[in-house]
């Protein structure tokens, strides 16, 4: 049994020594001849990320993407376990992972990373490239709340705005009688609201200290004053404050938490929305739009999309390539030179991924329909050539042997068998020439070189003329001719409408007993001259109805000369009529039998005075 291939995972990050790790990944990939993909794990500090690790961190992201990987990112604030559950649900079997120069300074210090990575997936194969290239300078960012002056002073006018509200409220519910302990409630409630409505870390802690100080000054005894007489009261204060900060912290968290949520459900929908526009692409141009429409929704940069690599676009623009593992399909340009951030980067590679395939999935299907219409052909063309053969051979070997037996004893035989020897080889030779005919007609009609020269026509000459060229075999039958309408004109090529009522009169012999009735009728309907040929013979099952104007379709029904049909004349009948803007039809004649009926444009003639 066949081993599943490995599946390779880099850990991104803002570390300088990050480089090294994603090159040895992509190493190992190349080695092994399997899947790689680079991994970022975005955590609430990433937003109190330095613009320089910022830059690192997407410089980091182009090297995976130039080394052949598949960048994804995730969301939490656990790394270690996001990074462990994503290897566990995508198949990932090595994990490729920095090692700080920091180590755990006490027992009781927080494991590290790889600590918690190794404890968490014990089976994984995880390869640990040590960071001593950094030699302990570099750091990771933590959430530490700075944020530019602007965003600080409106969250600390915030928090006071929300303290002095608390505090209004608190005398308020003071004077009505309300105890310490719920006016301590409006404190922390003001907490809550402060780290709902503030961006920084700073505006809930000033919320919850100045809660304590303000509580502490206007409703403790004494009043108007920092100083406590009751017993315990520090106590009930830090209690205060670091209930008011935990409310603060879980809050901060928590919008955390609904901000990824909320990009993850993002992606989401985008991608859904992507991929049902590419379910209901049906060209390449369809699949190129739907992708430069929803990558315009992803980023406010201007954007093209192109088939095949481009050079092309502005001097400082981004390219990135639509492909798949073997083939590249198109190439996407983007404005500015800066890569984007991991999330909207994470989403640009994910829907040009669902584009490659969707282009990849209609090639393939092109494909195989060319190379199933190939095979068609080919099959047709052999069943054409070994059909000629035969149908030849038959009619061209009746014809010599009787012209023989003519040239060498024609005395000796009788008057009445030199007639009928006479009387076989034209009908031979008529069957010949309406084959000639069917076949070059066809082969008009399939190079595109067939004209029609119409003209006013009488219905009633056409099929007068056709019934002279048909078959000898119709003094064994019983034609009749029926116009319904005098005068009948059909705006037609006179030539290509008699070619379809020989067919189809010699179709009603071919496939008839002798003594059989076939009759043809005329008439006008509307804009339309009607044409019908009924007969009642055996008939044609409902199932060979909706296939016997197909080319070279020949049906069931046993023929009573012994010849096969190629089944061209009624596939050359469907196709005169079609290209005259007229309509042919097969249908039960009663209380048996067939009837064809064709219509072709009427027509009028101009009298000129």
């Amino acid at each position: 049994m066949e081993q599943p291939k490995d599946h390779i995972l880099a850990c991104l990050s803002s570390a300088p020594s990050n480089a090294k790790i994603i090159r040895t990944a992509a190493t190992m990939a190349q080695a092994f001849h399997c899947s790689f993909t680079a991994l970022f794990v975005q955590t609430p500090s990433y937003e109190a990320m330095p613009d320089a690790d910022r830059e690192r961190l997407r410089a980091n992201v182009r090297l995976a993407q130039s080394l052949g990987a598949a960048v994804e990112t995730v969301f939490g604030d656990d790394v270690s376990y996001q990074i462990a559950e994503y290897a566990r649900l995508s198949g990932v079997t090595k994990i490729v992972i920095g090692r700080s120069t920091v180590t755990r300074k006490h027992p009781w210090s927080k494991p590290t990373l790889t600590e918690k990575l190794i404890a968490i997936a014990p089976n994984m194969d995880i390869h640990i490239i040590p960071d001593a290239s950094v030699d302990g300078t570099y750091r990771s960012q933590k959430a530490s709340g700075k944020a530019d002056f602007p965003t600080l002073a409106r969250d600390w006018a915030v928090s006071l705005g929300i303290l002095c509200l608390a505090t209004v409220m608190g005398y308020a519910f003071s004077q009505v009688g309300f105890t310490e302990a719920n006016i301590i409630a409006i404190y922390l409630l003001a907490v809550l609201l402060t780290s709902m409505a503030t961006s920084t870390r700073s505006s809930y802690v000033l919320s919850a200290v100045g809660s304590v100080v303000v509580f502490n000054f206007f409703f403790t005894s004494p009043r108007f004053s920092l100083r406590v007489y009751e017993h315990g009261a520090p106590m009930t204060f830090l209690i205060m404050i670091v209930a008011a900060l935990i409310v603060g912290t879980l809050t901060d968290r928590l919008k955390s938490q609904v901000k990824q949520s909320t990009r993850a459900a993002y992606r989401t929908n985008l991608l859904f929305e992507t991929n049902q526009m590419l379910q209901k692409a049906a060209t390449e141009e369809e699949i190129f739009q739907a992708a430069q429409t929803q990558l315009h929704k992803l980023s406010d940069r201007e954007l093209a999309v192109h088939p095949g690599i481009t050079t092309g676009g502005k001097r400082n623009s981004t390219i990135y390539l639509i492909k798949t593992a073997a083939k590249v399909y198109g190439s996407v340009v983007m404005d500015g030179s800066e890569s984007l951030e991991a999330f909207e980067n994470s989403v640009l590679l994910s829907i040009l991924g669902e584009c490659a395939l969707a282009l990849e999935n209609m090639r393939n299907a092109k494909e195989k329909e060319e190379a199933k219409l190939l095979a068609e052909n080919e099959k047709l063309r052999s069943n054409l050539l070994r059909s000629i053969s035969h149908d030849l051979r038959t009619p061209l070997t009746a014809i010599s042997g009787n012209a023989g037996i003519l040239l060498s004893d024609s005395e000796s035989l009788s008057p009445e068998t030199r007639n009928q020897m006479y009387s076989d080889i034209y009908d031979d030779a008529a069957w010949l020439y309406n084959l000639v005919e069917n076949l070059l007609a066809v082969t008009r009609i399939e190079e595109g070189h067939m004209k029609l020269n119409t003209q006013p026509q009488l219905v009633e000459e056409m099929v007068s003329e056709a019934l002279q060229h048909i078959s000898r075999k119709k003094s064994e039958h019983i034609i009749t001719v029926s116009h319904c309408d005098e005068l009948l004109l059909a705006k037609c090529d006179a030539r290509l409408i008699v070619q379809v009522v020989i067919n189809l009169v010699d179709n009603a012999i071919k496939y008839t007993p002798a003594g059989s009735h076939i009759a043809i009728t005329t008439k006008g309907e509307g804009s339309c001259a009607v044409v019908s040929v009924a007969d009642d013979g055996p008939g044609i099952s409902d199932g060979e109805k909706e296939r016997i104007f197909q080319m070279f379709y020949t049906g069931s029904n046993p023929i009573a000369d012994s010849r096969r049909s190629l089944g061209l004349g009624l596939g050359l009948c469907k196709s005169i009529i079609t290209a005259h803007g007229g309509e042919i039809s097969v249908a039960d004649n009663r209380p048996k039998g067939t009837v064809f009926t064709f219509t072709v444009p009427s027509g009028e003639v101009k009298v000129h005075e």
